[in-house]
């Protein structure tokens, strides 16, 4: 489309978004885009700063989540910025923080990688620990130990007469790994492999391979967050101006 509009149609700025007509309507209603006139006829009137908007929103919503986009979207149109940049504040602090952490857990992952199985640590009993001794030694509830040895995670030998688990020395070192991997936010099929790995072939490889695609996750969500910071200055300080020249979308 090479001509200009003054006036968009809901069905260009779902085109824009590739998004539903309907996901508009709600958008606006919502607070996420600003408000818009009625025409005589009684529709709907969008413009350029709808699809600035738009876009704006979509961009947060891929660095910071949805929930952050929709706050600050509507702290914009409240014309609240301190709260708008208060929340985009909030959203790197959490990434860093997450950096952090996950250098720490990697660090104590790589030692608890490299404790041989069959070495029994002092605060393991001989027999080996009952559940509700592990889950105090890790700080968990047992319900977690029993959610991941069903996710086949830990496989705890079983006392012949009573049927209670027994954890032993390598049952405790892969509930650590387990229980540090799961605070980084690893799913259970990507730890199923890194303690298969490790228990096959005492490498810690996939380990190391799941520690730097979370960096490298964490990289690309930085990058999200400061294409996205770009679009939200560019609609602040966009001007009225900019809305009658705005090329309206792709036909």
């Amino acid at each position: 489309m090479s001509r200009t509009r003054t006036h968009l149609r809901p069905v260009d700025l779902a085109r824009l978004a590739g998004i539903s007509t309907q996901q508009v309507r709600n958008y606006l209603d919502d607070g996420i885009l600003p408000p818009a006139p009625r025409s005589p006829a009684g529709y709907r009137r969008f413009n350029a700063r709808h699809a600035r908007a738009l876009l704006t929103y979509r961009a947060l919503a891929a660095g910071y989540g949805w929930d952050t986009a929709r706050a600050v979207m509507r702290a914009v149109h409240e014309d609240d910025l301190a709260a708008a940049y208060a929340h985009i504040d909030a959203g790197h602090a959490a990434l860093h923080e997450q950096r952090a952490a996950l250098r720490a857990t990697g660090e104590a992952l790589q030692a608890v990688a490299g404790q041989a199985a069959d070495t029994t640590p002092a605060a393991i009993p001989r027999g080996g620990m009952r559940i509700g001794e592990l889950a105090a030694h890790l700080g968990v509830r047992t319900s977690a130990l029993r959610v991941w040895e069903a996710a086949g995670l830990l496989t705890p030998r079983r006392e012949p007469h009573t049927g209670y688990r027994r954890y032993g020395p390598a049952d405790v070192r892969d509930a650590q790994m387990i229980n540090m991997l799961r605070r980084s936010r690893y799913l259970f099929p990507q730890i199923k492999t890194i303690l298969d790995d490790l228990r096959r072939t005492g490498d810690s490889k996939a380990l190391q391979e799941a520690i730097a695609q979370r960096h490298a996750d964490l990289t690309r969500r930085a990058a999200a967050m400061l294409e996205a910071a770009a679009h939200l200055h560019h609609y602040i300080n966009g001007t009225p101006g900019d809305d009658a020249a705005h090329p309206g979308p792709p036909a």
